[in-house]
């Protein structure tokens, strides 16, 4: 896409300050891998207020309340939740992504730890999937309120469940179990017959959670990367005309900027820099595991917009498009592993992941291995140890930043 490669802002030359890095970076894996096991991989997550037995009895139920509680706990700069009766517990999106990040470092280490605590997250999200669809599928340990609906505990969506999927389908690239490759079918087989998907010009969008017609293009777009990267595997061809259908609604929406809007609604009108690196994520997968490549314009016009938009010269994450705070680490994770998917066609995407990366280790990372939730400012930092919305989003991209640079003579 573009040109110059850099380590840092300056060329990959100097092979010490390279290795240096590569070091840092695996000493830091290994403190959050040590945090997480201790943890029992149990903890607590950005939105799981609602879990705050406590005080959930005075929202009596009422949306608006319920959005009050939910949104308190996320936002208040100190974590309350043991004072509001919120257990830690575990998580089958941050199962979803440790896997991913476990399965990357046994790739480029042979090191068989990661390959069973890999296999031990896979056994679980096995173990422990919703129960009365169609398919394979997972949700929240804890009621959710949205802004357009709400999920109860344990129902399904499609955002967690492609997710999901990606880690099978990752599990049936490196281990070669076909049980892993069935899994991210049935999970495609609850997309398709539990999931409403609404026509809207050339396109349809697949709904966020089944029964309803909740649609963001995200959530649409990792629906449609999950049926295509499964198509990849089985040539089944509804997986791909379903896939292209979800791609074109998404790609239809797209701002002249490049950008898109979270959702279509006059209520769901902003540009963040995660759900925007989740879109491009699933315009790469879709155009690589389809072939089709009607849709490369979308990708390159949105990746162009997104990298000169949400990042400041030092590597940090924005937030949205207009500001920088607060910096989530949901930002810093995604960030980091967008930027290596796309560093095949980007010579300047390494570089920028490995400045995210070292901003986000110096400014974001414990001394006991956690990563810290949200900094509203230099003086003051949300440090909740959120599980996956830090944790296990932070070790997947760590360690697919790690597996992209072992392969790379700088950096020994």
């Amino acid at each position: 896409m573009v040109s110059t490669t850099a380590f840092a802002g300056e060329n990959i030359e100097r092979t010490a300050e390279a290795g240096a890095f590569k070091r840092q970076l695996y000493e830091s894996i290994l403190r959050l891998s040590d945090w997480l096991e201790t943890s029992d991989y149990r903890g607590y997550d950005t939105f799981d207020g609602l879990n705050a037995r406590f005080v959930r009895p005075l929202t009596f139920e009422t949306r608006l309340l319920r959005t009050v509680l939910q949104q308190g706990v996320r936002r208040f700069p100190l974590n309350t939740r043991s004072l509001l009766g919120v257990r830690k517990g575990h998580s089958s999106k941050a199962m979803g992504f440790l896997a991913r990040g476990f399965m990357r470092l046994y790739a480029c280490t042979g090191d068989n730890e990661w390959r069973a605590k890999a296999e031990m997250a896979l056994q679980w999200l096995i173990d422990n999937q919703s129960k009365g669809y169609s398919g394979s599928s997972w949700g929240n340990h804890f009621d959710y309120q949205s802004r357009t609906f709400y999920l109860p505990k344990g129902v399904p969506t499609v955002v967690w469940t492609s997710l999901i999927g990606h880690a099978f389908l990752d599990g049936y690239d490196y281990f070669k179990k076909e049980q892993y490759l069935q899994i991210a079918q049935s999970a495609c087989e609850h997309i398709l017959q539990d999931l409403n998907r609404l026509p809207d010009g050339k396109g349809v969008c697949i709904s966020y959670v089944p029964g309803m017609n909740s649609l963001v293009h995200n959530a649409n777009t990792l629906g449609g990367s999950l049926l295509a990267r499964t198509y990849a595997h089985t040539s089944n061809e509804e997986y791909r005309m379903v896939a292209q259908s979800a791609i074109q609604y998404t790609a239809q929406y797209q701002q002249p900027d490049g950008s898109w809007w979270y959702g279509e609604k006059a209520n769901l009108h902003w540009v963040d820099n995660f759900h925007t690196a989740y879109v491009l994520d699933c315009f790469k997968h879709y155009v690589e595991s389809s072939g089709d490549e009607q849709f490369e314009p979308n990708t390159f016009r949105g990746y162009q917009y997104w990298k000169s938009t949400f990042f400041l010269s030092d590597g940090t994450p924005k937030y949205y498009n207009y500001k920088t705070l607060p910096i989530d680490i949901q930002c810093c994770s995604q960030a980091i592993d967008t930027l290596v998917f796309f560093s095949d066609r980007d010579r300047e995407s390494l570089p920028l992941a490995i400045k995210v990366a070292q901003w986000t280790i110096k400014a974001m990372q414990d001394r006991s291995g956690y990563f810290y939730y949200r900094r509203y400012s230099p003086w003051l930092t949300n440090k909740t140890p959120t599980l996956h919305w830090g944790q296990a989003t932070m070790l997947c991209a760590l360690g697919g930043l790690y597996k992209k640079i072992s392969d790379d003579a700088r950096f020994l």
